[in-house]
């Protein structure tokens, strides 16, 4: 199923690959089974397959789309829950497909679904799409800082993004940028030596023999990592 869109659009290939793999890690920090998250990682890899039924200069337009063709990249959730119900019978990947858009606020689509309505893979695929998509050069867009891209799915997961969901993700992320150099919102250059697990973007750092925690200084923020 993955190699029609391999024919059809790279972006969404690799996509739902990226996607796929992170929904299998999100499910394993969560504390699923083994094989559970492998489940939940193959609903990830299948959650954007009514993409090869969108036409491929809708996909890869490289500017705004018309509200025309904004309503008809949207109907790939209807798409891929009617392809993955046809062809594999799979309630669960089909429904992931489906509403891997919906918000928990209501404000998503197709159907507008709202908190308990959406199901709970559907839910763990979203916070991996939405990283995936963010992190991602696109034709229509450069891909974003990483920091960034995490402040931003923690501003989402009020009212948007499972916040369990989306705040388990970061917290096992943030890890990687101990040690990682930072530039500071005055311009001066450190180390992350230690994250804070209450205000993940509020690490320690150090600068030479100083040792700074951001969570205490408020007026200073990290405006660069350089990864």
């Amino acid at each position: 199923m993955l190699l029609m869109l391999n024919n059809k659009d790279d972006y969404t290939y690799h996509h739902c690959v990226h996607v796929g793999m992170i929904s299998y890690f999100i499910a394993k920090w969560l504390g699923h089974s083994e094989s559970e998250a492998l489940d939940i990682g193959k609903a990830g890899y299948l959650h954007d397959i009514g993409k090869s039924k969108i036409d491929t200069a809708i996909l890869n337009k490289p500017s705004k789309l018309t509200d025309e063709e904004f309503e008809e990249m949207k109907r790939h959730t209807v798409y891929g829950y009617d392809i993955i119900r046809t062809s594999i019978h799979n309630d669960d990947y089909a429904l992931t497909a489906l509403q891997h858009h919906e918000r928990l606020n209501g404000h998503g689509y197709p159907l507008k679904k709202v908190s308990q309505q959406i199901h709970p893979i559907a839910k763990i695929v979203a916070v991996a799409d939405v990283y995936s998509a963010m992190i991602t050069t696109r034709v229509y867009q450069k891909k974003r800082d990483l920091l960034v891209v995490l402040k931003e799915i923690h501003r989402i997961s009020f009212g948007e993004l499972d916040a369990k969901i989306a705040h388990t993700f970061i917290l096992h992320m943030i890890p990687n940028f101990i040690g990682k150099k930072v530039i500071l919102n005055d311009q001066r250059t450190g180390s992350i030596i230690m994250t804070n697990p209450v205000d993940y973007f509020r690490p320690l750092v150090q600068i030479g023999e100083e040792f700074i925690d951001l969570s205490k200084h408020t007026s200073i923020e990290i405006a660069d990592i350089l990864l």
